[in-house]
């Protein structure tokens, strides 16, 4: 090769096509966005896509959060460019339902808040896709995202403790508990009094999460739980997970002011 020629990168080296999830988005310059998607296989991806807010770009409309779609890419010095995007699922139902919307932004807040850039992530990408789908569908959005957190938490390897009191590792009777985030389960009643960060945690909603952790989704979909109970297993397990990353999520808050807003509307 001549001297002072650099040779080329092989175009399979530069581009490179995945499927994702895209989680979240934000603008950059005058009509650009980076976005950050979830693959199966390169994990956690930011991305930009050129072009995207102008009003005649093709690719706007396949790059909503939440969406999943087929990508081509261009490996970047420090982002890698969306060359071809096209959508394979738009879940529109989630779009229309203020409440649903709510679940979902916090299904994939917590997969981007939990994950990094890093190699196959096959498992976690099929229960982000599946648990979209399932939002998606007539269901009790509230138990999908229950049963989420716990198959997450599992993947992950923070599987809270749920059958032996994690103070003095007595079997958990059939009675109310306590809860604790920092030790990473359920205490005993005596343990529990002694633990001021433990919260109480019901039978009930003892039952459900037990339920959830140990069943095939559609097994534990089968009985329909009272929205107090999943309500009350929701804020254990928002507990725990925002012990882990150190910080308070956004799509909680964002979910109780829906549910605010359809209660006064209610008593109108």
């Amino acid at each position: 090769m001549p001297a002072g020629i650099i040779p080329r990168m092989p175009s399979r080296e530069r581009l490179y096509r995945t499927e994702a999830v895209v989680l979240r988005r934000g603008e950059f310059g005058e009509a650009d966005r980076i976005l950050t998607a979830y693959s199966p296989e390169h994990g956690k991806l930011r991305l930009v896509a050129k072009g995207v807010r102008k009003a005649r770009s093709r690719k706007a409309g396949h790059l909503e959060p939440f969406t999943r779609v087929e990508l081509q890419i261009a490996r970047g010095h420090d982002l890698d460019v969306i060359t071809q995007a096209t959508a394979l699922d738009l879940h529109p139902g989630l779009r229309q339902d203020l409440e649903r919307f709510g679940h979902a932004a916090y299904v994939v807040e917590l997969m981007d808040r939990f994950t990094v850039q890093e190699g196959d992530a096959r498992g976690l990408y099929r229960l982000l896709v599946d648990t979209l789908e399932r939002l998606d569908e007539p269901s009790q959005p509230a138990a999908v995202v229950d049963y989420y957190q716990l198959r997450l938490l599992d993947l992950l390897g923070y599987r809270p403790e749920l059958f032996r009191c994690l103070g003095c590792g007595a079997e958990v009777r059939p009675a109310d508990q306590f809860f604790s985030a920092a030790a990473g389960g359920v205490l005993c009643p005596d343990c529990g009094r002694r633990r001021p960060e433990a919260r109480r945690l019901s039978l009930a909603a003892l039952k459900v999460l037990r339920h959830y952790q140990r069943s095939a989704f559609a097994s534990a979909m089968a009985p329909h739980v009272r929205f107090e109970v999943l309500d009350e297993a929701g804020l254990v397990l928002e507990a725990y997970v925002s012990y882990l990353l150190e910080r308070r999520l956004q799509a909680p808050v964002f979910l109780r002011q829906v549910r605010h807003l359809e209660a006064q509307a209610a008593a109108k």
